[in-house]
């Protein structure tokens, strides 16, 4: 068998790649391998989904898995999968599944797993399930009479994860106006609730979900409905979601796009005035630009770098005890709150930070000025050779030289594809363009 989990869990097309009996046999396997060997009672385990239609297949699939291997199930429905891992931790299970492909279109689905405590799983632990469905499957010693797992709705898992969303705001909404974009997904309840209990004005858009129209040209990853409702209805700004709410990007009151970066910024100067940055440090991972670190050196803030990957942007949190990181894509994490990326925790914070400041999203997004970002996606035939190759790092430490302190280059094989990736920041736009160009073609040409 081939790896199994990707950087986010398992993932593929629904019903082809992601079958419900490859669903089962993770839930088996996961309920092997998490709960505890000693327990005197069933291990008990959280699910919980997107409204994707193939979630309803794939969670009876998993539920099904679980209860056959002794596990308690509390369902919660269609949830974003910030509020399962805070349920995990709330209801202290022994761990959770979360069925949702995040900001993938509707065809694809995934199987998200939580720890004890609501932590995603380190890299050995995947491997453990991955051996355990090999050796296994199919053969698993199953309970019978009594000993087979029980399933219950878990009817109020929203209710209390909107709670400990409002009660997490440092500071009351009150005149803000903002219009949120849920990508008719998991967070089309959630978010307007907990955004209006925080005293916002709400305007909600992209907030239907049917099944089949989740992140379908809306949402995070395509804000343009978004910009043009903010402007439409004079918002402050706009706070774009994914299909599972684990990410974040906003909108100005003007339709300007604000990433994951300057959300970043913003929070991290907020926290460090309120001593509440442990040891000044933001961590990030290598693909935030050069202005973020620019903008928190000149604020007194330390950067710490990891791969690219929100998992390892949280294990550096965890081993480090540190107080906030994330990502460009939007997910943004604050482990006093969240154990995972958080959509509507990162929005609810940054809207504080406008009302306790008095000042407009482009405002504190000034403090820092990206700089231009050309990204070049180049397919090889084998990636880990060709970054290597002394043709490729010739390539680039003579691009170093040329940038030197106006600009930065990072080249990386993709984790997921036959690809090398060249990214290149720069003073000018069209210095980043001819210095990326060049790059790409030694790599080509390798």
């Amino acid at each position: 068998m081939g790896r199994l989990f990707g950087t986010d869990g398992v993932r593929g097309k629904a019903n082809a790649d992601l079958t419900p009996e490859l669903a089962m046999s993770v839930a088996v396997a996961a309920a092997h391998v998490l709960a505890e060997a000693d327990r005197s009672h069933p291990p008990l385990a959280i699910v919980g989904r997107d409204p994707r239609a193939s979630g309803e297949m794939l969670e009876a699939a998993v539920v099904a898995g679980l209860a056959s291997a002794g596990a308690t199930v509390l369902r919660v429905g269609v949830l974003p999968t910030p509020g399962v891992a805070y349920l995990v931790g709330e209801t202290k299970a022994d761990f959770g599944v979360m069925v949702s492909a995040s900001h993938n279109p509707m065809p694809d689905n995934g199987i998200k797993l939580f720890a004890a405590g609501g932590h995603k799983l380190p890299d050995d632990i995947e491997a453990k399930i991955e051996a355990a469905i090999e050796a296994n499957n199919g053969g698993w010693t199953r309970p019978v009479g009594a000993a087979i797992g029980r399933v219950h709705d878990l009817l109020d898992g929203a209710d209390h994860y909107v709670k400990h969303l409002v009660a997490s705001t440092p500071h009351p909404l009150a005149g803000i106006k903002v219009v949120v974009d849920c990508a008719n997904g998991a967070p089309a309840d959630v978010a307007p609730a907990a955004f209006s209990e925080a005293g916002a004005e709400v305007v909600v858009i992209n907030a239907e979900p049917d099944g089949l129209n989740i992140n379908d040209e809306c949402g995070a990853t395509h804000l343009e409905s978004l910009q043009a409702a903010v402007v439409e209805h004079g918002a402050h700004l706009g706070i774009g979601l994914d299909g599972d709410a684990d990410r974040c990007l906003a909108v100005s009151a003007a339709g300007e796009v604000v990433d994951g970066d300057e959300i970043m910024g913003i929070l991290a100067v907020a926290m460090h005035e309120a001593g509440a940055l442990t040891d000044d440090t933001l961590v990030t991972t290598v693909m935030s630009n050069l202005g973020l670190r620019i903008a928190m050196r000149e604020a007194g803030i330390k950067l710490r770098e990891t791969k690219v990957g929100d998992r390892y942007v949280l294990d550096e949190l965890r081993a480090s005890d540190l107080a906030l990181g994330g990502e460009q894509s939007g997910h943004v994490v604050m482990p006093a709150y969240a154990t995972t990326g958080d959509g509507t925790l990162t929005g609810l914070h940054l809207m504080a930070r406008m009302a306790a400041t008095g000042k407009s999203l482009a405002e504190l997004a000034s403090i820092m000025t990206k700089l231009p970002q050309v990204l070049i996606n180049v397919p090889v035939s084998d990636r880990a050779a060709v970054a290597s190759a002394p043709a490729v790092k010739a390539a680039v430490a003579e691009a170093e030289v040329e940038l030197g302190d106006t600009g930065r280059v990072l080249l990386r094989p993709s984790g997921t594809e036959q690809l090398v990736r060249v990214m290149i920041e720069a003073a000018t736009a069209e210095t980043a363009q001819r210095v990326a160009e060049r790059v790409a073609d030694v790599v080509r040409a390798v």
